[in-house]
């Protein structure tokens, strides 16, 4: 029996929260195998969710720590284009915060969110509804298909 499984709860939500931060990792499938298992369902998408939204602000407060100027400098950008990428980001927030739930460039998402500056309590609301949308999802395919 795998490890995280046997720490119930508290390995699926560690498991979902580094699956939402850079290190390549997928959640999607401890989720499935703890309600197969006969975890209940709801609080193994509620926890997942959690710690998947969780995960994912961190990567958003790594990008929110990092400066403009570095941006300018190492990747020759201009101050007014990251202007003009910020106000059309702020435009789609909800859109882009919820599709932080995809693989590889979720992560690239909710970093650059956090870079931009993008309002904190509109990117966490979204996030969390995109990552709740997934699991609930991914759990209700399995009982269809299995």
């Amino acid at each position: 029996m795998p490890y995280w499984f046997e720490l119930g709860y508290a390995g699926l939500f560690f498991a979902s929260f580094l699956a939402a931060t850079i290190v390549p990792f997928s959640s999607d499938a401890v989720v499935v195998g703890m309600v197969a298992g006969g975890y209940d369902a709801f609080w193994s998408i509620t926890i997942a969710t959690i710690g998947n939204t969780l995960g994912g602000m961190s990567s958003y407060g790594l990008g929110y720590l990092g400066k403009w100027s570095w941006i300018e400098k190492y990747l020759r950008i201009k101050k007014e284009k990251l202007e003009k990428m910020q106000i059309r980001i702020a435009k789609y927030t909800g859109l882009a915060a919820f599709l932080t739930w995809l693989p590889i460039v979720g992560d690239i998402i909710a970093v650059a969110l956090g870079l931009l500056k993008i309002n904190v309590y509109k990117v966490t609301i979204f996030m969390t509804a995109g990552k709740l949308a997934r699991y609930i999802v991914i759990v209700y395919l399995w009982d269809i298909f299995f």
